[in-house]
């Protein structure tokens, strides 16, 4: 269903834990402290941007090598 709804360029909250290898309330709480932004979508159903999710996923690869 996000799939359909979300623009390309875009994720979805599944699509964010499922890249993060997290849960969706996981990525929610990212949210909250202010290490992810939401770039559209709804309250219910936020859209974040593929470069920030990236950046935060190679964030957290080299802190994991480290």
């Amino acid at each position: 269903m996000d799939e359909q709804t979300t623009p390309p360029g875009y994720y979805g909250t599944r699509d964010v834990a499922r890249a993060l290898q997290t849960s969706p309330g996981a990525i929610r709480n990212l949210v909250y402290r202010g290490r992810l932004k939401r770039a559209g979508g709804t309250e219910r159903r936020p859209w974040y941007r593929a470069e920030d999710v990236a950046a935060l996923l190679a964030e957290r690869r080299t802190r994991a090598a480290a």
